[in-house]
């Protein structure tokens, strides 16, 4: 369904009337497309305390991405609406060199060009450091609130890293058109060790074998479109009843379809029997809702949905790493929710089981990685334009919509290339993340 509310935002009477009503002013987010695939306009890079970056490394990353680290911070702070602009924070250790994260960014922060990026490069917390970890952990506040004022389309996400050229695909991503709905952020990368690059950054999945479950229509489908444009091969996995849907999607893809209910006990079995040579990227997209109160909520419905959104995960993922079907420098990508992490009037089972996929992917992340070479994350969606939320009321779609950083809705599109980031082959140091895809809601932290 359309947002018309957005539509009116942009026109001379609506912007109008929405200043003079105090009411949110969206932009049109400027998301990837083939004849527009990134950021238009100046790339600054600016510092805050000592560095503790190999800059070196970093310029790997960074040049390759229109960055001209030999600009003095005069001349970055004239540059004309920049595009994208890094902070490294990561020599930010006590009080007083958190004042030149302020000095550093606000001269330019006006100036950041609509639907812009600001990514801020921190460190782990030191334990062995309480001012350290004080400073940095103020990063997050930082960062988090920065993104909720700066308005008109831009988004502000803060990456903490200890290994810089670890930090390639993550910095791809993030100062892309790919992560138009994802701000407000914090994500930790790893080390460099086992990180396989891509021989083609712009298909990096080229030659690895992606399963989707749930693909026949919605998120699922655009996951494997996504997934598709980047070079895999696609599974869309889906019940019997959508087999129809879900062989059309994988013959416009040029996968294969699988029908099969992922709720039978051996639906892991089954899953690496139709695939003797593997599989590198398994995404948990599979989920169904069934609302009501706690109250008014009979068995079964609580039931239905732990069974689907949870317990099928575990199974699955459980057989296939035992199989050894997926294979080593493989990806595991499960679909959370901010319902899971924030909580949500009438959907206590729908909640119950997407902190469940929480907990799976922090506690499975470190194991999965160590024995099997496998990295386990999960995307957190807000409100998200579907034939799902089109049925919800009115007002209640409106809210979800407005409420948060960039008051709007956000596509199936921008799942999917949350998720076609964390199976990148070189996204590996990236593992035991929960990332929301939610336009930085204003619920849930």
């Amino acid at each position: 369904m359309a947002d018309r509310y957005l539509s009116f935002t942009g026109t001379t009477p609506g912007r109008f009337l929405t200043r003079r009503l105090g009411l949110p002013q969206p932009a049109p987010l400027k998301r990837w497309s083939a004849e527009r695939p990134a950021l238009r306009g100046d790339r600054l890079l600016l510092t805050a305390g000592k560095s503790e970056l190999d800059l070196a490394a970093l310029g790997l990353d960074l040049t390759a991405l229109g960055f001209d680290l030999t600009a003095s911070s005069a001349q970055a702070a004239s540059s004309e609406q920049p595009a994208a602009v890094v902070l490294d924070a990561t020599g930010v250790r006590d009080v007083e060199t958190l004042a030149e994260v302020h000095a550093a960014l606000h001269p330019v922060v006006r100036s950041v060009a609509e639907s812009g990026r600001i990514v801020v490069l921190g460190t782990p917390l030191d334990p062995a450091d309480h001012h350290q970890a004080a400073a940095q952990q103020a990063l997050e506040g930082f960062s988090r609130s920065l993104g909720k004022e700066i308005g008109r389309g831009r988004t502000v996400n803060l990456v903490r890293l200890t290994d810089a050229p670890a930090a390639e695909s993550t910095l791809r991503f993030l100062l892309s058109p790919k992560s138009a709905y994802v701000s407000g952020q914090v994500i930790e990368v790893g080390a460099h060790d086992g990180i396989t690059e891509p021989a083609d950054p712009d298909r990096p999945l080229t030659g690895r074998t992606a399963l989707v479950t749930g693909a026949a229509r919605g998120i699922g489908e655009a996951v494997a479109e996504t997934l598709a444009r980047d070079g895999a091969r696609v599974v869309v996995l889906d019940v019997p009843q959508a087999e129809q849907d879900a062989r059309r999607v994988a013959e416009r893809l040029d996968g294969t379809a699988l029908a099969l209910d992922i709720t039978a006990p051996d639906a892991g079995e089954r899953i690496a029997a139709a695939l003797p040579d593997g599989l590198d990227v398994l995404v948990h997209n599979a989920g169904i809702t069934r609302d009501r109160r706690l109250a008014n909520m009979p068995a079964e419905r609580w039931s239905s949905v732990l069974d689907v959104n949870l317990a099928s995960v575990l199974r699955t993922t459980d057989a296939l790493l035992a199989s050894r079907t997926l294979r080593r420098g493989g990806r595991i990508v499960a679909t959370a929710s901010i319902a899971g992490l924030a909580g949500n009037a009438g959907q206590t089972n729908y909640a119950a089981s997407k902190a469940g996929v929480v907990g799976l992917v922090r506690s499975l992340a470190p194991r999965a990685l160590a024995e099997h070479g496998v990295t386990v994350n999960a995307v957190a969606p807000g409100f998200i334009e579907t034939r799902m939320t089109a049925a919800v009321p009115l007002f209640i779609r409106e809210a979800g919509r407005r409420m948060n950083s960039l008051a709007q809705g956000g596509l199936p599109v921008d799942v999917a290339e949350t998720i076609a980031w964390l199976a990148d082959p070189g996204s590996g140091a990236v593992n035991g993340q929960v990332v929301r895809v939610c336009g930085q809601s204003l619920l849930g932290a």
